[in-house]
């Protein structure tokens, strides 16, 4: 009594068959399809990328910067102010 039967359910989809088409809905149904293969793709893809790395020590986990010494970072400041100083020469 308070569902949907079966009759107005046939009743629905041959609406919506009426006013998109069927080469329409096929198109939509392969896209649907193709959107759920994707998604399980990525899926499997990440818990196999989040496998592979619980395996490393934690220090791999690390992200890889250099470290620069602050006398490094002082070396091009103090060529520009020496080219500026021949420029100012010449």
């Amino acid at each position: 009594m308070g569902g949907i039967s079966i009759w107005q359910l046939l009743i629905i989809a041959l609406i919506i068959v009426l006013l998109f088409g069927t080469k329409k809905l096929r198109t939509l149904g392969g896209d649907l399809g193709s959107a759920v293969k994707g998604f399980k793709k990525a899926i499997s893809d990440d818990e196999a990328a989040a496998a592979a790395p619980a395996a490393k020590k934690e220090s791999d986990n690390d992200a890889d910067f250099e470290q620069k010494k602050i006398a490094d970072e002082q070396k091009p400041a103090d060529q520009t102010t020496t080219n500026q100083k021949d420029k100012e020469q010449v």
